[in-house]
């Protein structure tokens, strides 16, 4: 019978663990409560950039109106995409949801297809009346409402 090699176990050190900590469940509570905090502080300074965010996507808008190419197009939909992102992690739901409908529809409409210049004028307006109101409500009815039939128009205009 040939001789049998002896098995050699190696066994890698668990940095992730070391690095989470060693509380039980591997998650230090104390970090939780930090980010925590350091969120909720967020949520209070995105009034300020929400404004900012808002003209953005109005200045996108306005060079889109002006000229549809596809730079235009690009620079608008980057802007709703980042205001997308932004909105739904800082409290405003619905602006988020607003701003990722005009996303899709400029994302998914053809490339050589007009889009219509009032859905998009619409969507910004959306936008800028969330704001303006500060609706931080996801079941706001009146916005809810609204979303709802641009979400409708965007379909009808991707068909």
């Amino acid at each position: 019978m040939a001789r049998q090699q002896p098995i050699e176990l190696f066994m890698p050190p668990n940095m992730l663990k070391a690095k989470a900590g060693s509380s039980p469940g591997g998650v230090d509570p104390g970090a939780i409560k930090r980010a925590e905090s350091a969120m909720e502080g967020l949520k209070g300074e995105f009034a300020a950039m929400a404004g900012d965010s808002v003209a953005a996507l109005a200045a996108a808008h306005q060079s889109y109106a002006a000229d549809p190419g596809p730079d235009s197009r690009a620079a608008l939909l980057r802007t709703a995409h980042d205001l997308k992102g932004m909105a739904g992690t800082f409290g405003f739901p619905l602006m988020g949801r607003v701003a990722g409908s005009l996303s899709r529809l400029l994302d998914e409409a053809p490339k050589d297809k007009a889009l219509p210049l009032k859905l998009v004028e619409a969507h910004v307006t959306a936008v800028h009346v969330i704001q303006r109101m500060n609706i931080t409500a996801g079941d706001h009815k009146g916005t809810l409402a609204l979303l709802a039939e641009l979400d409708s128009q965007v379909a009808a205009a991707l068909k």
